[in-house]
Parts: structure tokens; sequence; C-alpha cells
């Protein structure tokens, strides 16, 4: 398979120099690492990769980054390209080469960490390892922590799925992220460190469940939102989710941890309240309302689940440990403006066509039915 190696720049002030995308460009104020590391990016142009790679050049790293190849134009100069393809299982490009750490980003199903271990057998010091908070068997119980029960694939043989299988039965997601997890603890024994983000918001948002707040609040106008605002949220911007990450690697942490944020409890309210909007009027629609009406949280209402019952504890996972370990928040309000800044750099289409939230007769059609409903108070 073809190794392209970039040619390596000198890296000057952080920002230009670096030549990166608009949504990462801010996130790279960043002293020098004492000890630069060799750091091999596994994914590295996808949401959390560009940030990743930034970070890690402004720091003092030498990064490769291994992926098929399809977007090395997003890349800055300084990068090693390898590339393959991992649901054929062609990792040639990473034979026989060694670094100081490996971050798996995008990893799907057990097969891809087991190739990984092969390959990269007692040729990386630490391994990184992308998970979910999804992966938890429950949702009930607030401030669980990283030791809560995990859910249990109960397929025949998970090394045997693929990620044709996990597009056609996404219940399987979380299952087969527990069972990538066991996978990496048995490849890279004793050298683990397992990152359980929640939803991940900020510039590069392909599901657009946090991008569809600020783009809905500066609209402004009436805006229906869910339950009475008291409901907690819980989300972590991009770029502190993924420094933070370099910095796991730099200080070889090892085990694994909720990357959850903000820093302290935010309820609904006070996350539409700080993505600031002179026009928009807020409509707090009861959460048995909008069962009645169908409306879905995280795909209608997205960010939200109402805190009772199964999710009671959705949102009130415990980040403590994390924390401990180095994980640092910016505001809400950077994470939004900065949010809003890269969506409207999109083409047209893109945003006329978000991937989560209401649309906007949906929303008309809701707001009518919720004032003839005679529920509204304003």
């Amino acid at each position: 398979m073809p190794i392209r190696r970039r040619t390596l720049v000198k890296l000057g002030a952080v920002g230009a120099a670096i030549g990166l995308s608009s949504r990462v460009r801010a996130t790279i104020a960043a002293e020098r690492s004492a000890r630069p590391l060799r750091i091999l990016i596994l994914g590295g142009t996808g949401f959390i990769g560009p940030s990743q790679v930034a970070y890690a050049l402004a720091r003092g790293h030498k990064v490769s980054v291994f992926n098929r190849g399809r977007h090395e134009s997003e890349l800055p100069d300084a990068v090693e390209l390898l590339v393959g393809d991992r649901d054929s299982g062609d990792l040639a490009a990473l034979a026989g080469r060694e670094w100081d750490v490996c971050i798996d980003n995008p990893v799907r199903v057990p097969h891809w960490v087991r190739d990984a271990g092969r390959v990269l057998a007692g040729r990386v010091g630490h391994y990184i390892l992308v998970s979910t908070i999804s992966v938890y068997a429950k949702n009930d119980m607030p401030g669980a922590d990283e030791n809560a029960p995990l859910l249990a694939y109960a397929g025949n043989d998970a090394l045997q799925e693929t990620s044709e299988t996990l597009r056609k039965d996404q219940a399987l997601y979380g299952p087969l992220k527990v069972a990538c997890e066991h996978e990496a603890a048995k490849q890279f024994a004793d050298i683990t460190t397992i990152v359980r983000p929640s939803l991940i918001a900020g510039p590069g948002d392909p599901t657009d469940r946090f991008t569809y707040w600020p783009v809905r609040m500066a609209r402004g106008g009436d805006i229906a939102a869910p339950g009475d605002g008291s409901d907690p949220v819980q989300f972590i911007d991009v770029r502190d989710l993924s420094e933070w990450m370099v910095r796991l690697a730099e200080a070889r942490a090892f085990g694994t941890f909720n990357a959850i944020g903000p820093g302290n409890p935010l309820r609904m309210d006070a996350m539409l309240h700080g993505m600031h909007s002179d026009d928009a009027r807020l409509h707090w629609l009861s959460t048995d309302f909008l069962a009645a009406q169908r409306i879905e949280s995280w795909s209608d209402m997205p960010v939200w689940l109402p805190a009772r019952g199964d999710s009671a504890g959705f949102a009130r996972r415990s980040n403590a440990k994390a924390r401990a370990a180095g994980l640092v928040f910016r505001p809400l309000a950077t994470t939004a403006a900065d949010t809003l800044v890269w969506f409207r750099s999109l083409p047209t289409e893109r945003q006329a066509n978000l991937n989560a939230g209401l649309v906007a007769e949906r929303e008309m059609k809701l707001l009518a039915a919720w004032r003839s409903a005679g529920e509204h108070t304003d």
C-alpha cells in the first residue's frame, strides 16, 4: 500500500504556520510539550481528528495519520499520511513502524482493534481508544461513573461483525463498542486508555445535534423548547475532548474515563439562554405533550432527554475521574458561537438541511397544537 511522507515543516507561531482549516484554527494556542511524541492517529480527518492533529503539532509532536486517503487535502503539510483500509484488513502501511502512542478514533467493530493490535504489537507504548457513553447498560442512576454496568453483546462472534452489519442495525452500536473495549484490553494489555465521550459538540459536527440549537436560536422568533427547562444536559466541545486526549498521551494516563462536559451541572434552559439571541422567544413544551405529539428527543429535540425514569441519570453521569486527569472545558458561549460561525461557512444547501432538530414547518405546527391544547402560559 502506498505511503506518502509529507514534508515536515518547522512550526513557528501557532496558527497560520500550520495552515489549518477554520474550524480548528482557534484550537491551537498551546505550549510545547516537554517530551515530543511520535503519535499515530487512526482516522484523523473526521470530527475529532483535525483538532487532535492541530493540537499535537502545536505541542511539538510528530504526527502520522492512517486512513483511506480520501481527505488528504484537509491535513497540514506537517503530517505524514499513511493509506489503508481497515474494513478490508489492509494495514500494510503500519507494518514495521513504531510510535509512542496510537489514538484510535473511528473504531466501529472489534476486528478493527484486533487487526491494529496484530500489526502494532510491541510497536506502540500507549493505545487510546475512543469509545462512547452509549456502552452503559442503564441510564437511570444520577452520578454513575466508569464502573457502571455495560451492555452485553448477544451475537455469536463480535469479531465477525462488520461495518456493514452496524449500518444495518444501529442497536449494535453500544454492545460492539463494549466489545471493542474488551479487545483493546486484550491486544494492548496494560497500556490502554478508554475514552467515553458524551455528545460531541462544536465546529465540524456532522450530526447537527448540538448545532441545531445555536442555529435555531440565531434565527430567532418563536422556538419550541423541550420540557420545562429544568432537565440536565451534558456534551463536550470537540476541541476540549481532542486536546485532552493528546495530554493523556503525554501523561501516559491509562484507564477508563467518561469524557463529559460541561464542568458544572447545566440545565436545558441555561444552555439555550447561553446562546444569546435578541429575537428568540422560547416556549417550553411539556414532556408529556411532546410524547403525545411523537416528538423524539435527540432527533427532533437534540441534546435533551427528560430526566425521569430510565433516563433519569443520562445527563447526570459523573466526569470526576476525567476532570482529575486534566479535562477542562471552554465556555458554552464559545462553543455555541464558534459552531454557528462554522455552520454559516458551509454551502447553502447544507445549511438548509440540518441533520437533527425540527424543520420550520413542523415546529410551527407543533407550536400551534400546543397553543390549541391550552398548555401555554405566555
